[in-house]
């Protein structure tokens, strides 16, 4: 997830470099922001129109910086990410499994989907309640895949070319833990970690890594990119909104 960790604000349009903003524009920015979550939202609205517009059509890349961005704060650990669509997209499944596999996004989209609603909540702070995600089950492609019994975890990469998260194999297997294709009752956007990407339900978002590209069966746990960086590897978010304990359905 790398859509909750204020390293560096996503890329949205790799091809277009833009000007680096001074240091008063990018305080100014931000004091703005605040003001708009202060005062109303009209006017975060208006700021957010002024500053590029929605996040998935923003040309100065500055959207991730309000407070309250359209509910969602973006960002980035890498300097850009590619876009991928329905005709270049995969997803491989391997490591410590009998049937190795590659999904296209129309075999995904082929799958029995389950729809969730769930808050979001950020290790940084925002929170986004009663978001809907809908995807495929990864207990499901874990069973397609036959685990060896060595299998004890797993390790997520993704087409940024640097995230990376891990669940155990207990967690990777609960009924809350999509590879999620659509948020909001939409397909994923590119900003959104679009067109695939993992939603682990009862953890903080940066377990939910966004831009999937591989899930990988391993015999430990082995940490992501911010849990090398000192974040915790298991990042429940607590019993206060129940989502610590595993669903029946």
């Amino acid at each position: 997830m790398n859509e909750d960790v204020p390293k560096g604000v996503s890329d949205e349009h790799p091809e277009e470099r833009g000007t680096p903003i001074g240091r008063r524009v990018f305080l100014g920015t931000l004091a703005l922001g605040a003001v708009g979550v202060v005062a109303a939202p009209p006017l975060q609205r208006g700021l957010e129109r002024f500053l590029g517009g929605a996040a998935d059509n923003d040309p100065t890349g500055l959207t991730g910086l309000l407070p309250n961005g359209g509910g969602f704060r973006y960002y980035s650990v890498a300097s850009s990410v590619p876009r991928k669509t329905a005709g270049n997209y995969r997803l491989t499944v391997n490591g410590l499994v009998d049937r190795p596999a590659t999904y296209t996004l129309d075999d995904l989209r082929a799958l029995p989907q389950t729809r969730m609603v769930r808050d979001v909540q950020c290790v940084t702070g925002w929170r986004v309640p009663d978001t809907p995600f809908e995807g495929v089950r990864l207990s499901r492609l874990l069973d397609a895949a036959r685990l060896r019994p060595t299998a004890k975890a797993i390790r997520f990469t993704c087409f940024d070319g640097t995230y990376t998260e891990s669940l155990t194999l207990d967690q990777a297997r609960r009924a809350d833990v999509l590879v999620a294709l659509r948020m909001q009752d939409k397909d994923l956007g590119h900003s959104h970690g679009g067109p695939v990407r993992l939603y682990v339900a009862p953890m903080y978002f940066y377990k939910s890594a966004k831009w999937l590209s591989g899930i990988t069966v391993t015999d430990e746990v082995r940490p992501g990119y911010w849990e090398e960086r000192g974040y915790d590897v298991d990042a429940w978010v607590g019993r206060s909104n129940g989502r610590d304990d595993d669903p029946t359905s």
